[in-house]
Formats: C-alpha cells, sequence, structure tokens
C-alpha cells in the first residue's frame, strides 16, 4: 500500500473516507459497520459489495439508518475477470432511506471504468438466485459426483461447466453458503431446477429410441435469442464484427497474393519457417496483452495462415 494511502486501522480509514466500501462477508457486514459508525466523516458513503442485498440491506439500515448514507452494490468480476481483462461490470441497488446514494455509488464504480447497472434489491436478488445460485449448486453436485477427476478429457459443450466448477473450487467456503442461504430466492430456485430435471429424467425413461427423430419435439431447447433481447443485439453486434472480419480476410488475402508475387520475382519458395514462427509468436504476445488465451489465438492464426498459403501455392503465406 503506498505511503499516502495506508492507514493504520479501518476505524481510521473510516475517518478519512469519502466512500468506504464493506468489503466483508456477508454475515460480518453489520459488524463492520457498527464498528466503522463513530469514525466516519459527515458525507461519508458507505456501499456494501455482496452478492446478496436482502440481509447486508437490512444490516446497514439497522446499523446507519438514515444519518450516515450507504447503498448496496454488487460488483461483477474478480480477479479471474480481471486478469482475463472481461469488461468490469457493477450492480447498483439504490435504498428509500437515501434516495441519492445511488447515484453516487454510480459515479464511484464510473471512475473505476465499470459499466453500472441499477436493480431493485429484490431483483437483484431473484436474479442472482436464478444464475449466481443455480450455478455454484450444479458446480458443488458435479464436484461431489466424484466423477471429474477421472474425466481423460471432454467435449467442447461440457468446457464452460468445468470453468464454472473451477470457480467454485476457489472462492471461500463462505461464499457458497451465502449465494445459496443468505438469498431469499435460493431455495425456489434450486427446487425448481431439481423439478425440472426430475421431469427430463423421467420423459427420458420413457421415451423410446424410435423417438429419436421426434427429439426437437419431444425434448425441445428454444433458441434464446428469442426471448432475450439483449441477446439479439448482442448477435447483431458479432454478426456486424464478423463481417469486419472477413474484410480484414479479404484485405490479408491480398497482400498475401502481392507477397506471393515478390517472393517469384526474386526466386524464392513460398514457404518461409522462420518468419511463420515469428509471426506466430507475436500473436501470442499480443494475445497475453489483451487477455487471450495465446494457444487459442495461435490456432486462429495458424488457420489464417493455411488459407494464405493456398492463395499462395503452397507455402507459408506470412
Amino acid at each position: 500500500m503506498p505511503a499516502g494511502r495506508a492507514v493504520a486501522s479501518p476505524t481510521e480509514l473510516a475517518a478519512a473516507a469519502e466512500v468506504l466500501v464493506l468489503a466483508v462477508p456477508v454475515h460480518r457486514v453489520r459488524a463492520a459497520a457498527a464498528a466503522c459508525r463513530p469514525e466516519l466523516a459527515p458525507g461519508t458513503l458507505v456501499l456494501h459489495v455482496c452478492s446478496v442485498q436482502a440481509g447486508p440491506d437490512r444490516d446497514l439500515a439497522e446499523s446507519l439508518g438514515a444519518e450516515v448514507e450507504w447503498c448496496g452494490c454488487h460488483p461483477l468480476f474478480g480477479p479471474a475477470a480481471l486478469a482475463r481483462g472481461e469488461p468490469l461490470r457493477a450492480v447498483v441497488c439504490p435504498n428509500p432511506l437515501h434516495p441519492g446514494a445511488a447515484a453516487r455509488a454510480r459515479a464511484f464504480w464510473e471512475r473505476l471504468g465499470c459499466e453500472v447497472e441499477e436493480q431493485e434489491a429484490a431483483a437483484h436478488d431473484r436474479a442472482m438466485a436464478y444464475s449466481h445460485a443455480l450455478a455454484f449448486f450444479v458446480a458443488k453436485g458435479l464436484l461431489d459426483l466424484g466423477e471429474l477427476e477421472r474425466l481423460a478429457f471432454v467435449p467442447p459443450s461440457f468446457q464452460s461447466m468445468l470453468e464454472t466448477v473451477d470457480s467454485v473450487r476457489a472462492d471461500a467456503g463462505h461464499l457458497f453458503l451465502a449465494i445459496e442461504r443468505a438469498n431469499p430466492f435460493a431455495a425456489e430456485a434450486r427446487q425448481r431446477l431439481l423439478e425440472a430435471l426430475a421431469d427430463v429424467h423421467a420423459r427420458l425413461d420413457r421415451a423410446e429410441a424410435a423417438d429419436a427423430s421426434r427429439s426437437t419435439e419431444l425434448f425441445p431447447i428454444p433458441d434464446l435469442g428469442a426471448r432475450a433481447p439483449e441477446l439479439a443485439r448482442t448477435r447483431d453486434a458479432i454478426d456486424a464484427l464478423d463481417a469486419e472480419l472477413i474484410e480484414l480476410l479479404a484485405r490479408r488475402a491480398r497482400l498475401a497474393r502481392r507477397a506471393g508475387g515478390i517472393k517469384a520475382e526474386h526466386g524464392h519458395g513460398v514457404r518461409d519457417p522462420h518468419r511463420e514462427r515469428e509471426l506466430l509468436a507475436a500473436r501470442r504476445r499480443l494475445a497475453v496483452e489483451r487477455g487471450l488465451d495465446p494457444d487459442a489465438v495461435e490456432r486462429v492464426f495458424a488457420a489464417v495462415l493455411r488459407f494464405s498459403r493456398e492463395l499462395q501455392g503452397g507455402g507459408s503465406g506470412a
């Protein structure tokens, strides 16, 4: 901690802070707020950053009341997201005791470079119950099956589930319990998931092998885009970006043909292994700088090089 910013204790921090973030477990919010309360400077904004809003909101309402401005928030990122360079998003939940606190909280997160959404606390908790809590519930079940360590390989469709499992491994035990027990909607979400899975299981038992041709009819999996306008807009943006990528590939193809012509004029073969190794190494470095998987990026550029080789008649194409 830089000397100009370091303080000796949480209470000293409370006395000096314009915005005080209580980054503590859900069950410690009340005690942390109570400990800091006597030292808070006039005008300080207190934020809790819990994945559940209901309990911490009650704790701050009782500890700080209407005298000290406070707001519940949920930063939707952690160390892994920061390492990957993903967009940072935060949810701000207004409260009736402090109508202006949400605007101050939004400004705080935006200064940190976050995209901010405002949502009522109950709506936030319900959304987290049907996303965050269910993801951790399923991941814990997969871990407790005890089969993951014996899997020699997995298909791509399972890879994202393994990433969820890894996030459960990385998080502290108190977080799992808070997500599942402190969220007032989590039990309902778990029960509905179990009922839905039991129904699918029962229908699969009743299905006959001859019904395979009717799989889509018997077990429909609707396209999410039709039910999620935000996803539809995101897909439109991806389509537009893909069109730009195609145009860039066309420009690269023209340059590859030009390079092939120059090589032919100088009596050089098309393939240049040294140049290809340098190109792939440089692309890997760029991938790391952008928070991308360098192996995946190398595979993409290896395919681009194969495409260019075809244009040049079988060489490197770099």
